[in-house]
């Protein structure tokens, strides 16, 4: 089952799919195409992965982490399906990052890798879209590289825990109809049941709560007009187009650099 959330009359409204239409709580049944999607969850934090997916991992030319490592991104970066992902004026390195978000169900402390399984509410498509012209000025907290609002756009659906082999999910990214990175789950050097129990340890994790699972080799810099999807093979893709922010940027606090740590970044330069 694939559950969603919508926008109706400034209302927040649940439901679930039935093919193309979607069934609300409400008692409204309306399709796909009229749906103003929102996030199909609602966090009490975001927790992201630096590296996981060993593609991404060898193109930068760098070992495997010994344990997995993480930053966190705002509430206020969540954004739903069709959500227009807004690059600051003056900037040239906003890139997409694919990945899968893990979605909490139940309260989790503690946890340990046999019993992780059954705290997992479900699975959705995601970008962890990442702003490298502020990798210099932000590269331990990464705020302005991967907080901004709208950078997490989740969706369109939640996809049941039960529905998926969680070991065997293939990721794409599109952008503009082409796919730009394409793996597998399988590969994966630090698998889902282990993040839980790790970040458990220290976090209380509440239901809601996304981990963002990490993103695949080709990552790379996109342009206002482009459109940037993200898909679980078998499901929806989550859709995202960029456009250019309506506000000049301010001439204060950290400035865009454009950095040869900004251009490692955004096109894997080892």
């Amino acid at each position: 089952m694939e559950f969603v959330r919508v926008k109706r009359e400034n209302q927040i409204v649940e439901g679930y799919k039935n093919g193309n239409t979607l069934v609300l709580q409400n008692g409204e049944k309306i399709s796909e195409e009229e749906a103003e999607f929102v996030a199909p969850v609602k966090p009490t934090k975001i927790i992201a992965m630096h590296l996981n997916f060993p593609s991404r991992t060898e193109a930068f030319g760098a070992k495997t982490p010994r344990w997995p490592s993480y930053f966190m991104k705002p509430l206020t970066a969540l954004s739903g399906h069709r959500a227009s992902i807004a690059r600051p004026r003056g900037t040239q390195y906003l890139n997409y990052e694919g990945e899968i978000a893990l979605v909490i169900g139940k309260k989790a402390k503690n946890v340990s890798r046999s019993e992780a399984w059954n705290y997992i509410a479900g699975y959705s498509p995601a970008v962890d879209f990442g702003l490298h012209d502020f990798r210099t000025s932000d590269a331990g907290s990464m705020l302005r590289v991967k907080g901004q609002d709208g950078f997490c756009p989740i969706g369109p659906s939640l996809i049941h825990a039960s529905d998926v082999d969680p070991h065997n999910l293939t990721l794409r990214t599109y952008v503009n109809g082409k796919v730009v990175q394409e793996d597998n789950t399988s590969t994966l050097a630090f698998p889902f049941d282990l993040l839980i129990a790790d970040l458990s340890r220290l976090i209380t994790l509440e239901p809601g709560d996304v981990i963002l699972t990490g993103t695949p080799k080709n990552s790379r810099p996109v342009q206002p007009g482009d459109v940037v999807e993200v898909e679980i093979e078998g499901y929806p893709r989550l859709q995202t187009r960029i456009v250019e922010s309506e506000v000049d940027f301010g001439d204060f606090g950290a400035q865009p650099e454009d950095s040869d740590d900004a251009r490692n970044t955004a096109f894997e330069i080892k």
